[in-house]
């Protein structure tokens, strides 16, 4: 049988915008809105980084499944199916906030909305690079990365703000229901827009291919991809630049809310959101540019001891936070943009380093989207260990022992391979 598709937008700017602010969306909503979300509700710190690292292993394991997504001919029908998940998803977890067991109920819904992320990420990437040619992927690159961060702006600044101010109106609970019915109109209505433009149709065709013919695919990958020469201490190096991480930027959200009767800097939800959602992430962003050009001009094996070296930024304005507990606004602003600024800057060093080092071979983009699993299990690692930690050790020791984390990394420096692209001839 014949399909008759529908016409393909004239121009990706009527659909590369909104597919990756709701990637970006629903990926923040998980991994950041959340833990912050449990605070105000009192769960501890323990509990919050404990579960939202659960939460965080679906995107460490997503190439396990991806292969399987390319059996779907019709990458639209993917992404459109999985945006109207989320948005039921946050229906749900705006109900589930008003159940007795809440924390469990809650845990469910975001566990159906984080794989359901996943597997959005995964279709709505394979969409983009199928619809657009090579030059057309990398002009409209900047789009990608300018939404997904939008959606940060969106989660960290507005939605904090306003959650902030309904919490002291309705009282913790309500005011979240709110939030997250309000989020899951807005994804319904993107997700609406969406399935009229991205290119493709919303048929249910199949690809020619077989389960058989997948697995067996996917397997030689992977046996590839650990055949690699120096591969092993490779993934040692990616979780062990990420150790510190996912310890500091998974508490230390939390500490700022913290009270200072138990240690912490008692700010409300929206003054966290103004700092995180403005000053934040534009630092974030400017680092991760700065951190870009920078490692471009020196080469990544010559910059490499410093990014590692920015990455303990964060750890060491937490402490310092930690020990001399500001009170002005602008003072604890600044310490968390020079945080976001080092962290932007160094974590460039990560995803060149899988690029350069890690993907290159027969199946590179698959090896690149198996070290980046990799990098998300280190930082899944880190974030779950992170909580019980800080709960025994206290704030300030704590963001103490977190600096002495990044010292490992640097040590294997000493045993991993990176290619020295400042060797390359330049014409």
């Amino acid at each position: 049988m014949k399909s008759n598709p529908a016409p393909i937008p004239s121009s990706p700017v009527r659909w590369v915008a909104s597919l990756y602010f709701v990637q970006g969306m629903q990926f923040f909503v998980v991994m950041l809105i959340a833990g912050l979300m449990f605070k105000n509700m009192g769960v501890p710190n323990d509990q919050i980084a404990r579960w939202t690292g659960v939460l965080g292993l679906a995107w460490a394991f997503k190439p396990l499944w991806s292969p399987f997504l390319e059996m779907a001919r019709s990458k639209k029908l993917v992404v459109v199916a999985m945006q109207f998940t989320g948005a039921a998803g946050l229906a749900l977890l705006a109900c589930a906030l008003q159940l007795p067991a809440y924390f469990a109920a809650s845990i469910s819904v975001l566990f159906l909305l984080a794989y359901a992320s996943a597997t959005h990420d995964i279709a709505c990437d394979g969409l983009y690079m199928a619809a657009l040619d090579s030059r057309q992927q990398a002009a409209y690159a900047g789009w990608q990365g300018a939404f997904f961060n939008a959606s940060k702006f969106l989660t960290l600044g507005g939605l904090l703000v306003l959650a902030g101010n309904l919490e002291k109106e309705m009282g913790v609970f309500n005011a979240w229901s709110v939030i997250f019915a309000m989020l899951g109109v807005l994804l319904a209505a993107l997700a609406g827009y969406n399935a009229w433009a991205l290119p493709g149709t919303l048929n249910t065709d199949h690809a020619d291919l077989s389960v058989a013919g997948v697995t067996k695919t996917l397997a030689e990958v992977i046996g590839d991809f650990l055949h690699k020469p120096g591969i092993w201490m490779a993934i040692i190096f990616i979780v062990l630049f990420r150790f510190a991480e996912g310890q500091v930027q998974t508490i230390g959200p939390l500490f700022l809310i913290e009270s200072r009767a138990k240690g912490g800097l008692g700010l409300s939800t929206e003054q966290v959101g103004e700092i995180y959602g403005t000053v934040g992430t534009a630092a974030f962003l400017v680092g991760s540019i700065l951190g870009g050009y920078f490692t471009s001009w020196l080469s990544l094996k010559r910059s490499m001891p410093i990014l590692i070296v920015a990455m303990a930024v964060p750890n060491a304005v937490f402490y310092y936070l930690s020990t001399a507990l500001p009170l002005g606004m602008v003072h604890i602003g600044a310490a968390v943009g020079i945080e976001m600024f080092g962290y932007g800057f160094g974590f460039v060093g990560m995803i060149l380093y899988i690029m350069q080092a890690v993907a290159p071979g027969k199946f590179q983009t698959a090896h690149y989207a198996l070290g980046s699993g990799v990098m998300q299990l280190g930082f899944i690692l880190s974030k779950s260990m992170s909580g019980d930690i800080q709960v025994a050790l206290g704030y300030p020791h704590f963001f103490l022992w977190t600096i002495f984390c990044g010292v490992p990394a640097l040590a294997a420096l000493f045993f991993v391979k990176i290619p020295d692209t400042s060797k390359q001839v330049r014409t």
